[in-house]
């Protein structure tokens, strides 16, 4: 190997370091303003080479851990793949070049990870694609391949950076700091119950729907619960406590930002509007779950969570089409994704038809 190219290799491993890392603090710290349970989005990354292992109803820290340092593998490998690999054509570019070209590849490295590399060869895990809408994945690897740049400094041995290059990166590195501080600080405000203020544009609309998601999910959780317990299917199993730690996590955004945004307690759901809702079950029909004799239960409850899914995939195609603010509709449309999703894994999708149906969640309700 020639000492260029061995240069090359060690900035394409720096920059692959750099960029995962950041990407990682970046997905952490930004999640929750957009309506995502950081260790619940681990959790799930987890399993695609961990399988079931990796799924509780409460995200271990050692599913946390594994997803993180999945994620950043992956990342990683991109940056080797973009620099190591290509290097003969990327190598030399300026930074902004580098950018330019890194943005189609953030678009192509997250869909192949989403419609290839993990539903099908080699992971063949559908849980990730039909869990997570594809557009998760583009933020990460869009913030990860936003560090490429740096590349044109590393390449360089110190001192022998040219200065508009030097330059050019000294921003770029300052920028970066900014970001994390910013995303940082907002992080910190929003945990405390000061999240940015309501941006919606019909109050009514949206709390009406925050306060029926929140008493949907949390029947979903105590249904969930009786399948984590009593599924006859360990997969089932697995796949109900998923949907508690996606639940309760979602429920704590609910209520954060209910609180931060409104400065009040969230009433509760009269019997009416219970009555109400898509898919909310009766008490009758949850005693039927809860009594089904264990040959039958697997069978009652996928039929019941089925129909309790269907009613919050509506509630939440509502929301994503409505004047709602930014943050509750884009929370909408990822679990409008993922309760199609989880409806299509208890039927036991995987494979192509995995990834057909996860493309064509994201794009619309298909189940009502």
């Amino acid at each position: 190997m020639t000492s260029e190219r061995r240069s090359r290799w060690i900035a394409a491993i720096e920059l692959g370091l750099i960029s995962s890392t950041f990407s990682t603090i970046v997905s952490q710290l930004s999640a929750a303003r957009i309506g995502r349970e950081a260790t619940v989005d681990w959790m799930t990354v987890a399993a695609i080479p961990a399988g079931d292992w990796a799924i509780t109803a409460e995200p271990s820290w050692n599913a946390i851990l594994a997803g993180i340092a999945f994620h950043q593998w992956a990342d990683f490998s991109w940056a080797l793949l973009f620099f190591g690999v290509l290097g003969r054509w990327t190598a030399n570019l300026r930074p902004l070049t580098i950018l330019l070209l890194a943005m189609p590849w953030a678009v192509f490295s997250s869909g192949m990870e989403w419609f290839v590399l993990v539903p099908l060869f080699p992971f063949w895990q559908p849980l990730f694609t039909l869990q997570q809408p594809y557009w998760i994945g583009l933020l990460v690897h869009g913030s990860s391949a936003v560090m490429y740049p740096l590349f044109a400094r590393l390449r360089w041995a110190r001192g022998n950076v040219p200065k508009q290059d030097l330059r050019f990166t000294n921003a770029w590195i300052a920028g970066a700091l900014v970001v994390i501080a910013v995303l940082g600080t907002v992080a910190l405000f929003g945990d405390h119950g000061y999240e940015l203020p309501w941006l919606g544009r019909d109050r009514d609309a949206d709390q009406t729907y925050i306060r029926h998601m929140t008493t949907h999910h949390a029947q979903g959780i105590e249904l969930a619960r009786l399948a984590a317990e009593r599924a006859n299917d360990p997969h089932l199993r697995k796949l109900a406590m998923l949907m508690v730690a996606s639940q309760t996590g979602e429920n704590r955004i609910f209520e954060n930002w209910w609180l931060s945004w409104f400065d009040a307690e969230m009433p509760d759901c009269d019997a009416q509007e219970r009555a109400a809702m898509p898919g909310f079950l009766t008490p009758a029909e949850m005693r039927q779950v809860k009594t089904a004799p264990p040959g039958e239960f697997d069978r009652t409850f996928v039929e019941a969570m089925s129909r309790h899914h269907k009613g919050a995939v509506k509630m939440a195609d509502q929301m994503w089409h409505s004047r709602g603010d930014p943050r509750l509709r884009v929370m909408a449309h990822a679990i409008r994704h993922a309760q199609q999703g989880e409806i299509a894994l208890m039927q036991g999708a995987s494979g192509l038809a995995a990834v057909a149906t996860g493309l064509h969640n994201m794009l619309g309700d298909n189940v009502n």
